[in-house]
């Protein structure tokens, strides 16, 4: 009886076992991404809200958004950012989320201060580390095909 009964808990625990591993794991897209053991990692997300300072022209608003615009497209070049996009109205008053690769906050305000919305006050933003998936990045190899006009 007590042969049955290690055999039965070797049994239960190597069945625990094979299901806890990922058949379907790839060793080097994991590093690729920086994955840990869990397949996730550590980001930076940015709220963007609207500040007091919103004493400003259409024109020059315009121009400054434009500028913001154009930040974007920078970080994303250059490999910082892969999430930007606007919220829909809400009564928080926040207008945007980035996402950034970069994991240190003060890097990511030194970098979100050179946005023109964010250096000229019109927005505000709120900066956090933040675990998820490390395949995130990887949706915007798919995004590009589907576009047809740039935002």
């Amino acid at each position: 009886m007590k042969k049955i009964s290690i055999t039965l808990i070797l049994l239960v625990a190597g069945v625990n076992f094979l299901l806890a591993q990922n058949a379907n794991y790839d060793p080097e897209l994991a590093q690729m991404l920086n994955a840990d053991e869990y397949g996730i990692r550590l980001y930076t997300l940015v709220f963007l809200k609207t500040s007091e300072k919103q004493n400003y022209s259409e024109h020059e608003k315009d121009s400054i958004f434009r500028g913001h615009l154009n930040n974007i497209s920078r970080f994303e070049n250059e490999s910082k950012l892969f999430v930007a996009g606007p919220f829909g109205a809400n009564p928080y008053g926040y207008r945007g989320l980035f996402i950034f690769y970069e994991t240190d906050i003060k890097k990511v305000e030194e970098m979100v201060n050179t946005d023109p919305a964010v250096s000229s006050g019109i927005l505000k933003p709120e900066i956090f580390n933040w675990y998820d998936s490390a395949a995130l990045p990887i949706y915007l190899d798919y995004h590009n095909k589907i576009w047809i006009k740039m935002p």
